[in-house]
């Protein structure tokens, strides 16, 4: 009896059958991680983005990126929002900075403001005293501001009505009064005519400004005619009827009104 051919290892059928499975299951097996790879966990992945938005404040819009599966470029987004607010940090600190100069400016110019009006009270102290001791400080008011001390002298003790003549009676006050000037103004001088509001209609002065002025250039000329005061360190201005000081509707406020000041520098001021 004929022998029966032996069948080839690997079980009946032909050999290609065994190379044709193995690759059926090969293609089966990846379909099926390509099919797992494209299930997503949407509120899984949304729980992780929402914790790492919470731990990282500064990332933005953190699980609408993974879940538009454009991570990438939201990523590069997110690190211009680290970028902006590691910048912010340094714009902070550097506000800071500017804002300790500007409170150091603010307070030398405090200390400074202090100063002037320091010196200004110790002037005006001084002057009040050399004009009791001279017996006008009756005639003469004084006060001050941190730019200046204030000599004031009512125009009725220096002017007739609708004059700038010196009274004759009031020049032995001036001398007095420039006497104190020249002893301690070590700043600039300016003297100011003041009038008050009645309209000015005697000759040769047409208005209020230029009577005012030229009682200023009385008073100018005669403590610089009397005095050694320096001429550069005197001016004189005619304020007309514009800065009154009382009312003018009144007898008592017009007089008021009509007057010259001497104002003393302090050292310090603008000017």
């Amino acid at each position: 009896m004929a022998r029966k051919k032996a069948e080839p290892d690997g079980g009946p059928g032909q050999p290609w059958l065994n190379t044709f499975a193995d690759l059926m299951n090969l293609l089966l097996c990846f379909f099926v991680l390509l099919f797992a790879a494209s299930s997503v966990d949407q509120a899984k992945f949304n729980e992780i983005a929402a914790s790492f938005q919470n731990t990282f404040s500064i990332f933005t819009a953190g699980s609408t990126a993974i879940g538009d599966g454009v991570l990438i470029s939201n990523g590069v987004s997110q690190l211009n929002e680290l970028d902006k607010y590691i910048n912010s940090l340094g714009k902070l600190a550097e506000n800071d900075e500017q804002a300790d100069k500007a409170d150091d400016l603010q307070q030398e110019l405090e200390d400074i403001e202090a100063l002037r009006l320091s010196m200004s009270e110790s002037l005006a102290e001084q002057i009040q005293e050399a004009l009791s001791e001279n017996n006008i400080a009756d005639k003469v008011e004084v006060d001050f501001n941190s730019q200046y001390v204030r000599l004031t002298l009512k125009g009725a003790i220096l002017f007739e009505p609708g004059k700038a003549d010196l009274k004759e009676t009031v020049k032995s006050t001036l001398r007095k009064v420039g006497m104190i000037l020249e002893r301690y103004a070590s700043g600039e001088i300016e003297i100011e005519g003041h009038t008050d509001n009645i309209p000015q209609n005697s000759p040769p002065y047409k208005n209020n400004d230029e009577l005012s002025s030229a009682r200023a250039l009385s008073v100018f000329y005669f403590i610089l005619e009397n005095t050694s005061i320096d001429p550069a360190s005197l001016k004189h201005t005619g304020r007309g009827e514009y800065m009154p000081i009382a009312d003018n509707s009144t007898q008592e406020g017009r007089n008021r009104n009509r007057r010259v000041e001497i104002k003393i520098y302090n050292s310090l001021s603008g000017y």
